[in-house]
């Protein structure tokens, strides 16, 4: 029987991302994935600036970027009556978002610790995992398989036994892992095996997905260049402002949409008839779940797999991308004996009330779309109707707090509004440093020591258990952001410790790897 380290089930960017950042710890990995080949559906269609954050730290920044919107394009969102202005057809209120290259501008201008190191991106899930699979084939240390479904398993006080099926044979193999990683998505296998609920409200609200490609941008980009052009009756999300373009309706209830034709909810949703080739298009059901539990003993759930949100707010793949980052540093620690047992309980601890928080977001914000939706039904002066779209606001690309300031130590702050902070738990301020380069990018891989002032850092060096790097920061407009003398980081990019003196490095170190 094969034995790995780590075997991933599931091979979405949630998946990728934990196989990438195992490997960059030194852990091996299998990773199965049940579908033949990445998806083909546009699942998702931002990644915020905090998984840019994550990104970069994984060295996949720039690939990443190569594959999505021109940085020079918007982020805007624009309510509107219809694209066909000819037929009467009017943009109500536009929101305005700065692009890639402005809002890199606006990081660098504004050196206060509000903003991310990096900027967020407009790409589509489509586009996306084709470059987190080129990252982790070429690696020796993952071993990926697409059309590889995880069938079943068993654990015990050592390790866990899998089985898993050739999809296309229907061949099965038993591999023996020290940990399983549940990545398989809303219906997935290992949740169900290890018998873990789901909380709060399945299908919310059904949806119908248009995914198409066309050239008639006079119509389909009628008010200028937009990320999403929205109605009472959908959403028109601009997937690379060029050719590609996903449609995603809302259906009325008495809809039967085994019978609805594509092409004509495409057409009626834009004002008129326009030339276009659909690449995909089916209904889904919107939900908001949360897992009762995010594992049991060995075996963990990430992604997906433990949370599901309607896609206000951009929250499903973003928050899956940081469950990944925290379940791999942890794991690798784990395996490389850096700590004890304690560290990987604490995933479920930190991350399932994350979980939650940004669930509960979601619902806020899809409760404003139907506000929105009331307001089209009872108002006819279009002008009326902009100015209280405007007034309604657009929280679900505005809750900097829910992106960036999300904390571990059970402190909740304001959804909207992110104030840094170096309370343990909490994210880590970026900043710039007065030679130009990002405090982000002097951390090392493993923990990092920020050391202000002069402050005696060798109680915490003396006594690391893994590998430490340390900062010597002699600026005092930066130091005051960051709140100590001394600031301990986690691989993560979180605070793990802070002080202005430590006179016990050994007992810092226990409380946070025991």
């Amino acid at each position: 029987m094969r034995h790995v380290p780590v075997l991933i089930a599931g091979g979405g960017p949630v998946g990728m991302t934990l196989a990438r950042t195992l490997a960059l710890y030194g852990i091996g990995c299998l990773l199965v994935e049940r579908n033949a080949s990445t998806t083909r559906h546009p699942k998702m269609d931002i990644t915020n600036g905090r998984s840019m954050e994550l990104f970069r730290r994984l060295g996949l920044v720039d690939r990443l970027r190569a594959a999505a919107v021109p940085e020079e394009n918007n982020f805007d969102v624009a309510w509107i009556t219809s694209l066909a202005k000819e037929r009467g057809g009017r943009e109500l209120h536009r929101f305005r978002y700065p692009s890639v290259v402005e809002k890199r501008a606006a990081i660098r201008a504004n050196n206060d610790g509000r903003q991310p190191r990096e900027p967020a991106m407009r790409v589509s899930q489509v586009m996306i995992e084709p470059v987190l699979r080129d990252a982790i084939v070429d690696d020796p240390l993952v071993d990926a398989r697409w059309g590889v479904a995880l069938e079943d398993f068993a654990q015990d006080a050592e390790g866990v036994t899998a089985i898993l099926r050739v999809q296309e044979t229907g061949a099965t193999e038993a591999v023996r892992c020290g940990f399983l990683a549940g990545c398989d998505g809303g219906s997935s296998v290992v949740r169900e095996r290890l018998d873990i609920g789901l909380e709060g409200r399945a299908a919310v609200a059904q949806r119908y997905m248009i995914h198409f490609q066309s050239d008639a941008r006079d119509l389909l980009q009628a008010y200028g260049i937009a990320w999403h052009y929205q109605t009472a009756r959908g959403t028109l999300i601009a997937q690379d402002d060029k050719d590609t373009w996903t449609l995603q309706t809302r259906p009325p209830p008495e809809t039967d949409v085994a019978r609805l034709d594509p092409m004509a909810a495409l057409e009626a949703w834009a004002g008129r008839p326009f030339a276009h080739r659909i690449l995909v298009a089916n209904p889904w059901f919107t939900h908001l779940l949360l897992a009762e539990r995010y594992g049991a003993g060995r075996v963990f759930l990430a992604g997906d797999a433990a949370h599901q949100y309607i896609p206000t707010g951009g929250y499903g793949m973003n928050t899956g991308i940081g469950d990944a980052v925290d379940l791999g540093w942890k794991l690798a620690a784990t395996l490389k004996g850096f700590a004890g047992p304690a560290l990987l309980d604490s995933y479920e601890r930190e991350r399932r009330p994350v979980g939650l928080r940004n669930r509960l977001a979601s619902e806020r914000h899809t409760d404003v779309r139907i506000k929105i939706g009331e307001l089209y039904q009872s108002i006819v002066d279009p002008d009326v109707l902009g100015r209280a779209i405007a007034d309604l606001g657009n929280a679900e690309n505005e809750s900097w707090g829910i992106e960036l300031g999300y904390r571990y130590d059970g402190v909740e702050g304001d959804p909207l509004k992110y104030e840094p902070t170096t309370a343990p738990g909490a994210r880590l301020p970026s900043t710039f440093l007065a030679d130009g380069s990002a405090l982000y990018d002097r951390l090392g891989r493993w923990f990092t020591l920020l050391v202000f002032g002069g402050a005696d850092p060798s109680s915490l060096i003396d006594t690391a258990p893994a590998p430490l790097d340390t900062v010597m920061v002699d600026e005092p407009a930066i130091a005051a952001i960051y709140q100590a003398k001394l600031v301990l980081v986690r691989p993560d990019t979180h605070v793990a410790w802070r002080g202005d003196a430590c006179a016990d490095g050994g007992a810092v170190w226990r409380r946070l790897l025991a």
